[in-house]
């Protein structure tokens, strides 16, 4: 995934904004706006560069670099793949539950469903 070329994927930007979700405050605060406005806003790095006052050359590596971070924290860390686990396991228990009998108090039901949607979206 270390590739910076300007044309990421729907599913490059997804991974990268996941990433940068769990990680970004670890980067330095220049990374964290090159990085912001290369990934998240769709700025090219000339764009970047003249905002930046530096050269295009030097956003692009800077990019890189937090995306080379970002990419190490997870490797080290793995809090994006435990989090992708967790949610694996929350919609597993929301379909077992969803094939059980109701109990008589349906609201509480309802209440535990509510519970795992929630989880499940955030």
């Amino acid at each position: 995934m270390s590739s910076l070329k300007k044309e990421h994927t729907i599913e490059e930007r997804l991974e990268l904004s996941l990433l940068y979700d769990f990680y970004g405050a670890l980067l330095k605060e220049n990374q964290q706006r090159m990085f912001e406005a290369s990934v998240l806003e769709d700025y090219n790095f000339s764009e970047i560069a003249q905002d930046e006052g530096i050269t295009r050359q030097g956003a692009y590596d800077t990019v890189k670099r937090a995306t080379k971070q970002l990419e190490m924290y997870e490797e080290k860390l793995g809090l994006v793949a435990k989090f992708r686990e967790q949610k694996k396991m929350v919609e597993k228990l929301r379909d077992k539950l969803a094939g059980m009998e109701a109990p008589d108090s349906s609201l509480e039901w309802n209440e535990v469903f509510q519970l795992l949607e929630e989880m499940l979206e955030g």
